[in-house]
């Protein structure tokens, strides 16, 4: 075995979490190596929509943290591409109940610094001509949130930390122990290296059987499946920024506060499509001209993740696609590709947990790392130095 090479800070897990832990432990002039499992990252980082929404966190911390996120994702995009489009975010209403929760957002927002602006069902339409006017009742735009392409992204992110602040990335590394010893933390991987660090942080998303496997188990933490899917392209079409809709207006933290939320969910939309499967119906093009659509939401405990079926139900596809239609007029719905995202999600939001001295697990973000993970590694590294 060669011998270890020592670090200020180690972070185990290359997803949006680990990866900004890793800048902004560089930024404070730590010696940093960053250590990611597969040659690039491709579970919760890489399988969603690449929808920056610091507007559906919870008020006020987590939009907070939100917010942060955005400011950092446009610093980088200063300096680098990392395929940020400013197109802003639009929450789209379909009854009375949820216009009059839009509108409560926005007095809400009147008094923050992210701004929203109210949008008629004319203005709406206007704006976007793809929405249906017998679906939407009108909406709520934030001008300042942003997209990015999640499976192109990462690895942009990870090239500019790597040149702007000196962290050193090893790919294709698996850390198979992590513990203290003789006042410093060693680390070990399959391949029979082994390093040492004042600090680690293990953001290894769903991955709960190699470090701490005890640990995990009575974490409370659970595992969310998704289902998504994504449109052949369609040149005609041009449906910029996030869009959300009803069913997403009743399932976003940040709604969940203002006074009409519990009036709203007295009676579902559809109990099968909120309750039983978690569904919020979003859109997003990609730069191609294709739609990515989804999504769905199945749940497991960390000690019993293999309860979840590894498949993709057309019946879950079906479902989505039968209430986007009710949404949206496409030139098309031809699909072209189909696929299920896994991410960790934790009741408090997120797990965050001191195993041993200097070493921290840092998971359970659940749906919201891309929106929020940068903002909530800065904090995390505040604290930390």
């Amino acid at each position: 075995m060669p011998p270890s090479m020592h670090f200020d800070v180690v972070c185990v897990g290359a997803g949006a979490l680990g990866t900004f832990h890793a800048y902004f432990a560089a930024k404070k002039g730590k010696k940093v190596l960053l250590i990611e499992r597969d040659f690039t990252p491709y579970e919760g980082t890489v399988r969603n929509f690449g929808q920056c929404v610091a507007s559906g966190q919870e008020i006020p911390l987590w939009r907070e943290r939100g917010v942060k996120s955005l400011r950092t994702y446009k610093n980088i995009q200063s300096k680098i591409d990392i395929t940020l489009r400013n197109n802003g975010t639009c929450y789209i209403a379909s009854d009375d109940a949820e216009m009059q929760l839009l509108e409560e957002m926005h007095q809400y927002n009147l008094n923050s610094d992210h701004e929203s602006q109210l949008l008629s069902k004319e203005a709406l339409v206007d704006k976007y001509p793809s929405v249906r006017s017998d679906y939407a009742k009108g909406a709520l735009f934030y001008h300042q949130e942003i997209s990015l392409e999640p499976r192109a992204a990462i690895g942009k992110i990870i090239d500019f930390v790597q040149q702007d602040t000196g962290v050193i990335f090893k790919n294709n590394t698996t850390v198979i122990r992590c513990e203290r010893n003789n006042g410093k933390i060693e680390i070990l991987t399959a391949d029979g290296n082994k390093f040492t660090s004042d600090d680690v942080i293990i953001c290894s998303g769903r991955e709960f059987k190699i470090l701490y496997p005890q640990q995990f188990q009575e974490s409370g933490l659970r595992i969310s499946k998704l289902q998504m899917m994504q449109t052949e392209i369609m040149p005609s079409l041009n449906l910029s920024g996030n869009i959300l809709t009803g069913y997403s207006i009743r399932r976003y933290e940040a709604f969940h506060s203002l006074p009409s939320y519990r009036l709203l969910c007295a009676n579902f939309k559809d109990a099968e499509i909120e309750d039983q499967y978690g569904m919020h119906i979003l859109f997003k093009q990609a730069v191609d001209g294709s739609v990515i659509i989804g999504d769905s939401h199945e749940y497991a405990s960390a000690s019993n993740t293999e309860s979840l079926d590894f498949g993709i139900s057309t019946y879950i596809n079906e479902l989505m696609l039968r209430e986007a239609k009710k949404i949206m007029h496409f030139p098309h719905w031809n699909i072209k590709s189909t696929w299920n995202g896994y991410y960790a999600t934790h009741a408090d939001g997120i797990y965050d947990q001191e195993v041993e001295q200097g070493i921290h697990i840092v998971t359970g973000i659940g749906g919201k790392g891309m929106s929020t993970g940068a903002g909530y590694a800065e904090e995390k590294i505040n604290h930390l130095f």
